[in-house]
This record gives C-alpha cells, sequence and structure tokens, in this order.
C-alpha cells in the first residue's frame, strides 16, 4: 500500500467512534451528513456510510458501504466507490466493503436503520433549508421482506396493488396497511414496524392507523375508507406467475484482474488458497455474490481499476439486480469467503486475547492491585444455583434414578439426565442437562435423548434442555452440581457389554484401583475432579492432582498452580473420601514411588489451554428441511444482522451462535413441535458451519422454548418481558404494540408450585445467606478462600457423609421408581418431578452487602440513596465526580482510591451523556458484556 497523505480530510477521525458515519457526494466532493439525517437517502445522490463495532475480542470492526441512488449520476456514483476505497486505507485497509444499490441493498447495511429507510427523490444538499410544504403528500408505498424491509414508493393507483405484498398508504390524517393474502404473517409484522416508524417520524405520533386485510371489504368502515382513497372498491388482478428464478450455478470461477482491467480464468469449483497472490487482485465469482479480492501490497490504483472492471462485469453479464459485489483487502476475508476454498487456514490467534488479559491485569497493578489472574466472564452465574437436583442413569433403555449420595459422580461410560428446578421471577423453572458420556455406547446416547424429549414434551411448565458432551461442559453445569468428581468407566449395563465384546479391561474406579484425578474450577462452590490416564502425561504444571497408588494417597501440586487451585484439592480430597491422609508432594519434588505409580517420568504440558478470545454472538433463522442432520445443506440459514429481541418471531426457529454453545430458540407457532426436532436442527446447524468457525459437533445445544427463556439467553438481548409474555401471531402482537392494547394479548403467568426444601420459606423465596457473599461458611485461610476447619490433630474434619454434604436421613434413603420410555407417556410430570431432592447448601439468591463500618446492610433497607435500575447493579451510593480525563485508563494524572471495575460511575450526568451517548440509566440497563463492550471503547474497562 502506498501512502495515505492524500486521503479526504473529511475522514479525519473517521472510525474512533462506535456506530455510523455518513458522508454524501456534492458538488464531487464528500461531504459529512449530520447525525439527525441518518437514514434519510436522496435517490438522486451517493453515499459513503462507516459502520464501526466493538468486538468482544476488544478489536474494532469496521464496515464501509456505499449507497447509490437510483438515480445517481454516474460521476458521483464513480467518485463514491474511489472514496470507500481511501477510507479503507484511512483505516489501515481492515475493513470490508459493500456496494449497495437503491432497492437492492443488503441486510447487513438495512439493519443499521431499522426498521427501514424510505428513499426521497431528489439530490442531498448540505445547506438546504426545510420548508414546510402547503399540505401533506399522501404516498403509497410497498414493502417487501419478512427480516429486513425494503420499502419502495409506487404510483399512488389501484392498479399498484397486489395479492403477494404488503402495502402503506400514508394520508395527512391516517395510515392503512394493505395486506395482500398471499403475504406472510412475518411480512406484515414487519410492515407493521414501518408504519409505526412513519407515525412516529412523519406525523409526530398523532395519526390512527387502521389494518386492512386483502378480500375482506363487507361492513367495515375503515376498509370502505380505505378504497375511497382509491376511487372505489374493485377487484384486483390475480397476480401474474412469479418469474421463474435462474438457476443458480455451483461452478464457481476465479479470474484475476490484470492492470488494464482485464480477466484471466485462474481457477474454478473448489479452490485452493495458493492461487491468491498478495501483489494481485482478483475476482471470485459466486453468481448472486460477487467478491473482489485486494492483496495486501496492492496500491489503491490497482484496487480502483479492479473494482471499476467487477462493476462493468455485472452490467455485461446483464447479472439480476440482487447481485451483491463484496470488496476484501487481504486479511479481512468473510466467512463465506472463505467457504468457497477447500484449505483455507484458521487464523485465530488465541494468544491476542490472552495478551489483552495480560494488559488489564498489568492496568489493575497500576492502580494498586495485586492481581495474579483475572476471573473469566463466564464464572457469574445467571441463576440460582442452589435449587433441586435430580439425576437419572441410562440404563438399558431406561433412566434409573441416582441415590442422593451418588448424584455427584458421573462415569465416561455412561449416560445421564439431570433436571435442575430453580426460582426465576417468582415462577418456578426447569432445565434439563442430557449429559453424554465420552465412552458411552451409541445405544445409550440415543435412549437418553428420546427418553429425556418424551418427558420434556409431556411437561407443561416447558424446561430447557440441554445437550452435553463430556468435557464441553458448560460452566453452569458445574456451578448447579458445585462439586462433581467423574470418574472413568461407567455403571450402566450397556457398558459393561461393550467392552466384554471387546476384550477391553473394565477400567470403572473402585477403591481397589489405583486412579489420577485433576482437580479444577473456580471456588468451593464449582469444582470438580476428573479421573484421567494413569499416565505422567496427563500432569499439567497449572493444575493440582489427586494420585491414589497402592494404598498411599499423593496430592501434587503444579509449579503453576494458584492458591486457589490448593484450595480446591482440599475441598475435592474431602468429597472423594475424607478418610484419606494425603503425601504432599510439590512438583519437582516426586519421589520415584510416585512416577513409578505413573509407569514412568516422561514430558508433559505446563500451560492451559489457552482459551480462544470471546466471540460475538450471532443469529440466524432457520427452516430445517427433511433429513438435514445427515444432509446440513437441506438447513436454510440466514443471519440476522444487529439482532433484537423483536426478531425472535413466533412463527420461527432461531439459532443464537455463542460459539462455545448454540441456543435452539422454537417460537411458539412454528412448525418445531418436539424436543428432538429442534436438538436436529441445532446438529444440522454445527455440521453446516456457516460462518466457518469449525464449531466442535460436540459443544452444548440448548432448545429453550418462546416465554421461558432463562437468564442465560436472555443476557444476549436487551430483554422485555412483557413482550416475551404476548400471545398471538407476530403480526398480531405488533398492533397489539402499536395500538397500546398489549394486555388483551399477555398470557398469564404460569403458578408453578415451588418445591419446598430446607432452604425455602413458605413464599418460595430463598432465606437470605448467613454470609455476606452468598457462599457457604467455610473457615477463612491466609488467602481469603474457604477451607475446611482443622481438627486438635491438625487433619481436616471428615464430611458427614461420603460426597462432602449434609443431608436429612430421609432424603439419603430416597429412590425413586424406574420408568422405561413407554411407561413415560402415562406419567404425569408433577409425579415425575417429585418428591424432588433439595440441596442442602446456604442460597446466594439474596443479596448482602455491608456498610462503611463493615456491619451487614440488608437489601431491602433504605438509605436514602437512589440506586440505578440495572442489569449489572450499577453504583450503590452516591460517589464523587472526577472528570473523564482522571478516571480513564490512560490517565496521566489518575484519580486514586476509586473502584476500578465502575469508573464510568465517577463521571457527571452531563459528561457521561456526552461520552456515552445515553444516560447512566440506560447505560446499567444494558447486558454487562454490552457495557464492557461500550466502557472498552471509551478507555474505562
Amino acid at each position: 500500500m502506498g501512502s495515505n497523505k492524500n486521503n479526504d480530510s473529511e475522514f479525519q477521525g473517521a472510525g474512533s467512534k462506535l456506530g455510523l458515519e455518513i458522508w454524501c457526494v456534492e458538488n464531487l466532493r464528500l461531504v459529512s451528513v449530520p447525525q439527525s439525517s441518518h437514514g434519510k437517502f436522496f435517490s438522486g445522490s451517493a453515499y459513503v456510510v462507516l459502520h464501526s463495532a466493538l468486538l468482544k475480542s476488544g478489536a474494532l470492526q469496521h464496515d464501509i458501504h456505499y449507497w447509490l441512488g437510483k438515480d445517481a449520476n454516474e460521476v458521483d456514483s464513480a467518485l463514491a466507490s474511489d472514496k470507500t476505497l481511501e477510507l479503507d486505507a484511512a483505516l489501515g485497509s481492515q475493513s470490508v466493503q459493500y456496494k449497495e444499490v437503491q432497492g437492492q441493498e443488503t441486510g447487513k447495511f438495512l439493519s443499521y436503520f431499522k426498521p427501514c429507510i424510505i428513499p426521497v427523490e431528489g439530490v442531498y444538499s448540505s445547506g438546504q433549508v426545510k420548508l414546510k410544504g402547503p399540505a401533506y403528500e399522501t404516498r403509497l408505498l410497498t414493502c417487501k421482506g419478512d427480516r429486513v424491509v425494503h420499502v419502495k414508493e409506487v404510483p399512488f393507483s389501484r392498479s399498484s396493488l397486489n395479492h403477494r405484498d404488503v402495502f402503506i398508504l400514508d394520508t395527512s390524517s391516517k395510515i392503512f396497511q394493505f395486506s395482500g393474502c398471499n403475504s406472510s404473517i412475518q411480512e406484515r409484522a414487519k410492515a407493521l414496524e414501518v408504519v409505526q416508524y412513519i407515525k412516529e417520524h412523519k406525523h409526530k405520533g398523532d395519526c390512527e392507523v387502521a389494518t386492512i386485510e386483502d378480500g375482506k371489504f363487507v361492513g367495515d368502515a375503515e376498509v370502505g375508507e380505505f378504497w375511497n382513497f382509491f376511487g372505489g372498491y374493485a377487484p384486483i388482478p390475480r397476480d401474474p406467475p412469479s418469474a421463474q428464478q435462474q438457476p443458480i450455478s455451483e461452478a464457481v470461477k476465479m479470474f484475476w484482474i490484470t492492470l488494464q482491467g482485464k480477466f484471466t480464468q485462474t481457477g474454478s469449483g473448489r479452490l485452493k488458497r495458493s492461487m491468491l497472490e498478495s501483489n494481485k487482485c482478483y475476482m471470485l465469482d459466486g453468481d448472486i455474490q460477487i467478491f473482489v479480492w485486494m492483496g495486501r501490497i496492492t496500491s489503491i490504483t490497482e484496487r480502483k481499476t479492479s473494482i471499476s472492471a467487477a462493476e462493468n462485469f455485472l452490467r455485461a453479464q446483464e447479472r439480476p439486480v440482487n447481485t451483491h459485489l463484496a470488496f476484501l483487502t487481504e486479511g479481512t476475508e468473510t466467512a463465506i469467503f472463505k467457504s468457497y476454498f477447500d484449505d483455507w487456514p484458521q487464523t485465530v490467534e488465541p494468544k491476542l486475547y490472552e495478551e489483552g488479559r495480560e494488559k488489564v491485569a498489568a492496568m489493575f497493578k497500576q492502580t494498586g492491585y495485586d492481581v495474579e489472574e483475572l476471573p473469566d466472564e463466564d464464572d457469574t452465574p445467571h441463576i440460582d444455583c442452589n435449587g433441586t437436583l435430580k439425576v437419572w442413569r441410562v440404563n438399558n433403555g431406561k433412566l434409573s434414578p441416582v441415590p442422593v449420595v451418588d448424584q455427584r459422580k458421573l462415569y465416561s461410560g455412561d449416560c445421564y439426565t439431570v433436571q435442575y428446578i430453580y426460582s426465576a421471577n417468582g415462577r418456578e423453572e426447569r432445565l434439563f442437562y442430557i449429559w453424554l458420556g465420552n465412552k458411552s455406547s451409541t445405544e445409550d446416547r440415543a435412549d437418553a435423548i428420546s427418553l429425556t424429549s418424551v418427558i420434556v414434551d409431556s411437561t407443561k411448565a416447558e424446561p430447557v434442555v440441554a445437550q452435553i458432551v463430556e468435557n464441553k461442559e458448560p460452566s453452569q453445569f458445574f456451578m448447579i452440581f458445585q462439586t462433581l468428581v467423574i470418574f472413568k468407566g461407567g455403571m450402566g449395563s450397556r457398558y459393561k457389554s461393550m467392552i466384554a465384546e471387546k476384550g477391553i479391561d473394565d477400567e470403572t474406579y473402585d477403591d481397589k484401583k489405583s486412579a489420577l484425578f485433576r482437580i479444577q474450577g473456580t471456588n468451593r462452590d464449582n469444582m470438580q475432579a476428573v479421573q484421567v490416564d494413569l499416565v505422567s502425561r496427563s500432569l499439567n504444571s497449572s493444575y493440582c492432582y489427586i494420585l491414589k497408588a497402592e494404598g498411599s494417597i499423593f496430592t501434587w501440586l503444579g509449579n503453576r498452580s494458584t492458591t486457589r487451585d490448593h484450595d480446591l484439592l482440599y475441598g475435592m480430597l474431602d468429597l472423594i473420601n475424607p478418610t484419606w491422609q494425603p503425601i504432599l508432594v510439590r512438583e519437582g519434588s516426586e519421589p520415584d514411588v510416585f512416577w513409578d505409580a505413573l509407569g514412568g517420568k516422561t514430558e508433559y504440558p505446563k500451560e492451559k489451554e489457552i482459551k480462544r478470545f470471546i466471540e460475538d454472538p450471532h443469529l440466524f433463522v432457520c427452516t430445517l428441511i427433511e433429513d438435514a442432520v445427515s444432509q446440513p445443506s437441506h438447513l436454510k440459514v440466514k443471519e440476522i444482522f444487529s439482532y433484537t429481541q423483536d426478531d425472535l418471531t413466533t412463527e420461527d426457529v432461531l439459532v443464537l451462535d455463542c460459539y462455545t454453545e448454540i441456543f435452539v430458540w422454537v417460537g411458539h407457532n412454528s412448525a418445531v413441535k418436539s424436543m428432538q426436532e429442534a436438538l436436529s436442527i441445532g446438529l444440522a446447524f454445527l455440521k453446516k458451519d456457516i460462518l466457518g468457525e469449525t464449531l466442535s459437533m460436540d459443544i452444548p445445544i440448548y432448545v429453550v422454548k418462546e416465554g421461558h427463556e432463562p437468564p442465560f439467553f436472555t443476557c444476549f438481548f436487551e430483554w422485555d418481558a412483557l413482550k416475551a409474555n404476548m400471545l398471538g401471531n407476530s403480526f398480531e402482537r405488533k398492533l397489539a404494540i402499536l395500538k397500546g392494547q398489549t394486555q388483551k394479548l399477555e398470557a398469564p403467568l404460569r403458578n408453578s408450585p415451588i418445591v419446598h426444601s430446607k432452604e425455602t420459606t413458605p413464599t418460595g423465596l430463598r432465606r437470605p445467606s448467613p454470609i455476606p457473599n452468598g457462599l457457604r461458611r467455610s473457615s477463612p485461610t491466609p488467602n481469603g478462600l474457604g477451607r475446611p476447619s482443622p481438627t486438635p490433630n491438625g487433619s481436616r474434619k471428615p464430611s458427614p457423609v461420603p460426597n462432602g454434604l449434609t443431608r436429612r436421613k430421609s432424603l439419603d434413603s430416597y429412590t425413586s421408581p424406574t420408568f422405561s420410555k413407554s411407561e413415560f407417556s402415562n406419567v404425569n410430570s408433577r409425579r415425575f418431578s417429585s418428591p424432588p431432592v433439595p440441596r442442602m447448601i446456604p442460597s446466594v439468591s439474596s443479596p448482602d452487602f455491608r456498610g462503611a463500618d463493615n456491619t451487614p446492610v440488608s437489601a431491602s433497607s433504605s438509605t436514602g440513596v437512589e440506586t440505578l435500575p440495572s442489569k449489572d447493579s450499577g453504583p450503590k451510593q452516591e460517589l464523587v465526580n472526577y472528570p473523564y480525563d482522571r478516571v480513564k485508563i490512560n490517565s496521566n494524572d489518575p484519580v486514586r482510591d476509586i473502584d476500578i471495575t465502575k469508573r464510568e460511575a465517577y463521571l457527571s450526568e452531563e459528561e457521561f451523556e456526552e461520552k456515552f451517548s445515553m444516560s447512566k440509566r440506560a447505560f446499567y440497563q444494558l447486558p454487562r458484556w454490552k457495557q464492557n463492550k461500550v466502557k472498552m471503547a471509551l478507555h474505562l474497562f
């Protein structure tokens, strides 16, 4: 790339703030479009649009679009194209660029201007003065699209109407929506969003709204009023047959674009990454999607020539108007572009994420905090983890209840169904996990899914279901168990039969066998012991281990393990066997008998597996075609950009891809009616790998039913519980909201009886935690972590029961009946779920704060200080205001003794709104991850 000194002065500082920046070509130069005019496009002008977003990884993502009105002249259009390249160069050639043509805009572009853009006739003028017209101009608009809406003004005539589209008649006093009989529910609902937009922006909210259905006109005054605008009712002619779409060519072609703008074909079909050279530009012809790829060491002149040649190619080929053109600089390739190549290398560098965390830790230290390890964002539970737990093992086609004393012990050769009941929003919620052991049989896996599906589908409570595979468990799974041991081997009959047939030794753990356990977790309420291979290469310097061998018990502390890891080690010893008296061994000082038990000393890892940086979630609408699991190409998938809760339409099934887990959201009025169908969509989505993420087929798949969304799903949205509690189809709901009649469609709240345990009160609410942090009471250690209290002789007290938990004797001896798949269909869900197994662990659901004198302060006590309503709580007390320059991370004159996790709270209301473009109250209503993204961009996190 050449120097950027010739870049347009309008681009100075471009991309430094999040959101949209827009320029328009006026008199052969770019002028900035004020924010008040964003979304208003003139059909005779050409625009450059920059969208900047902060990813969860901490990186800025820039997308540049140049929009060409249908009446824009060639000179302005060419200038917009050239300026797009200049803007990319000013941003370090790290953006993706798109060509947008009026009426055929991409979904990504339209997502910036929800609900729509309505192009205006004429040419943009930066100095124009808005003059009030003599009268309101009546317009007829057509709306196309069920996800993003293309709005177009059509002649105000009856002949413009048809049966397949939705129309809006905008008059001075009333807005009419006319829905063609062949239009979809989703299209009608989306058109209502446009009606709402017109009402608010054109009529200042002061006008009536009427909805007209095609073919229904008898006895309705509003229908008669609508047709009077067209001179009276007359039948609409039958729609002509839809033009047959040209079949999409599967023969992908790639061309090298010479310096003279000529094309030389270099490949077709499945392509190789080696075909792209950094000193050249190429065009990839994917039929309905055209890409121009520009090597990183090509000049702006070469790139302009290539883009011009590609546009001429489209015109010469007479490609359909909906053919989209995108421009990629080497290193910014999209997932769709990469999908045309067989060997595109994985360029993910998780080291960058770890380096970012190290920098944040260094910033903490500069502020006076000694931080050894930053907490992971995922370690914060979104639900109460002190509910009721019940576990079944799959055994020979049936679900057999696991005794209470053993339900925190899972075996790799078995499959389990876990039911978890907890309280949320004053009602009882159910969460089912289907846990598939790594060594379990195919038959047990199929039975686990089908048996759980029968339970779930017969339960009125619409529980959330998750299919998880050993070693890919989500952190929340471990949190609801709190303590868990995963053993090798299995207890089920199919596992025993399988190893007998294969002549394999039974490695199921018992007290007589040697075993090695890796200890992991975050605290005493989230710790696990996982049995690993009895060899030295299973060790890792970043963990602690328990080795049981020939009557001796060793505890091994890796050199890179932390005091937290050591505390977990002590806790797990009590859980596995409280009578053990271990021999403490530190890495590097192992006796020979230790290595002999592991078959000799060999090389082993020193560091934990590096975490991939946090991915931003993506939302997709999915349509399952028969046999989509074995043929993932039969699953239709479409991404929804800049998604919101409103995109969860009741007629559809959507997948929220969070990279480490996916959620299959099932609408009430969708065609999917069973849990297994929803899981099939999730598996087909993973196989399709639409984003080219090389997703593991073993990542957790959650099935979430509309109206029963759990907090660990809603945290990805700005969630409105009232919208989630409505009945009717998408159109009926939007209409009720528009007319302020939502109460007519509100579903009655479920009155599920709350399961009472030793810890619950008659109201179903849990008693406050007996200690300030809400964790189980334990004796403090020098490092501040809990540890079992020592006995007078210095050993740790053994737990009252083998698994280290205290329970009532009556529950210990309780066993449930065993059900088969056929019997489940006749079992009432209440009978199935009772009697429950209460968790005798103090609750963390009630917050416990301390005042300045360190005395406990009840969450309900009044202090006279206003508390901001917040998903992330916000500041709990009045704070001294400091200027932004003193509270930001890279300040030259930083304020001392402030809460560095809440830097933004010290800003005055005025400066806060200036920096954040929103009030503090609105900011603290955002999900935490969105708060952190905004704070990172402002150097406050």
